[in-house]
């Protein structure tokens, strides 16, 4: 009988009946609910139907029964492309390689992925296996697709190094372009590399003040002060005029207490790049680790003249508020910070600035207010602005816990949302 179901779920996607294709796996898993088949077309149905998270869902499940589909794998990464959740795209693009080396499509997703994070030179090699096996498969038309998103991505003045693996020895981009990427890639949480790939570059250029500098703030990210101090010495020996590596030695000089030594460097740096809010931020963190509050919050408010939408700015702002018990100004500077982290998607530091946000709250009507707004934004971005989505998963959790609180189903919700792209 489930057979019956599911080809008749299968004939509805082939004639694009989505909604039909649905219902009739829908059937199947109900009378076995271990049809990982079923669920895997159905996640399909769903997609092509545009309700991405319950496709997600789907190819989920079928690979909880076979996790050894590899195009359930690949599917959950278009999906999970589609909500933007690059990391989890990647990680289940990868899988699907694994489990089959030779999957051309997952090569080329893996390329686009890549390109999406700016990773120039992995979105090449990928594009360029993608295009191989294309070509031994005899498919043309993907093969002469994959060598178009290549020649999108070659440098226009050499198109001949698309033939040479993608390494930092082919360069395909500015200096200046190719160490931010680096410094992207150890933001990202691969400060391994980046460090290894510019240890690599100083060995071929010692005399790179930029390189020394990228170096120095990984190492600062990997909590080697004192390396990453030596590196930025190294760079203003070079040019001591930058006002990115006095910066950057001053948050340094901070971090080891030489707090003297950090104003001193953001002094210098503002000499340099008087309208550099990034400056005034970091000299506002030092004067607030000081205890002159007040000169943190001169610095962030100058900060934040420069650039509006400076949302560490307005956070540390906030904490300094705090300091000087300052509640009402504290209150709306984590509120504004908590919107711009959520318009960026940067849910590590929301995270933080609601946690800090908690610590001030009254249980006032307003402040409720202000929390629950907060929510609904943050919910409204994970379900791609579709709140009619966000409804129903609100109330498909009202079923399941009954007597919450509506702060708690839209917290629920959003856990549920995030451990879901995390997986």
């Amino acid at each position: 009988m489930n057979d019956d179901f599911y080809n008749s779920g299968l004939e509805r996607a082939k004639q694009k009946d989505y909604a039909g294709a649905i219902e009739e796996f829908t059937r199947a898993i109900q009378i076995n609910p271990y049809f990982a088949e079923a669920y895997y077309q159905r996640g399909l149905a769903y997609y092509d139907f545009g309700e991405i998270l319950q496709a997600v869902s789907d190819y989920t499940e079928a690979l909880k029964l076979n996790p050894e589909s590899f195009e359930a794998y690949y599917c959950r990464a278009l999906a999970r492309v589609a909500l933007k959740n690059l990391p989890g795209a990647l990680a289940d693009v990868d899988k699907a390689i694994r489990l089959n080396p030779h999957y051309a499509a997952a090569y080329s997703l893996r390329g686009i992925i890549h390109r999406k994070q700016g990773y120039i030179y992995e979105a090449i090699a990928n594009f360029k296996k993608a295009a191989e096996l294309y070509l031994q498969q005899k498919d043309k038309e993907n093969c002469r697709l994959c060598l178009e998103k290549i020649k999108e991505l070659q440098p226009k003045e050499n198109p001949a190094v698309v033939l040479q693996p993608a390494s930092p020895t082919a360069p395909i981009m500015s200096p200046k372009e190719y160490f931010t990427q680096l410094l992207e890639r150890a933001e990202k949480g691969d400060t391994r590399q980046a460090l290894e790939d510019l240890n690599w570059a100083l060995q071929v250029d010692p005399q790179d003040a930029q390189a020394y500098c990228c170096r120095g703030v990984v190492r600062c990210k990997l909590g080697n002060y004192r390396e990453a101090i030596a590196d930025f010495n190294q760079a203003l020996q070079l040019n001591f005029q930058d006002a990115i590596v006095y910066r950057n030695r001053g948050k340094a000089r901070s971090q080891l207490g030489d707090h003297q030594g950090a104003i001193a460097d953001l002094n210098k740096a503002l000499q340099l790049q008087p309208e550099d809010a990034l400056i005034y931020v970091a000299r506002g963190n030092v004067y607030r680790v000081m205890g002159n509050y007040l000169g943190a919050v001169q610095d962030y408010t100058k900060a934040l003249q420069i650039n509006p939408d400076d949302a560490q700015a307005y956070y540390n702002r906030g904490l300094a508020y705090t300091c000087l018990e300052e509640m009402q100004r504290a209150f709306a500077d984590y509120q504004q910070a908590a919107s711009i982290f959520c318009e960026k998607e940067d849910w590590g530091n929301y995270q933080q600035v609601i946690d800090s946000l908690k610590k001030i709250q009254t249980p006032s009507s307003e402040s409720k207010q202000a929390r629950y707004m907060l929510l609904r934004q943050r919910l409204l971005r994970l379900v791609g602005g579709y709140w009619e989505i966000a409804q129903r998963l609100i109330e498909q959790a009202k079923r399941y816990h009954p007597g919450m609180s509506e702060e708690w189903y839209m917290e629920k919700v959003i856990d549920d949302l995030e451990r879901d792209r995390g997986g």
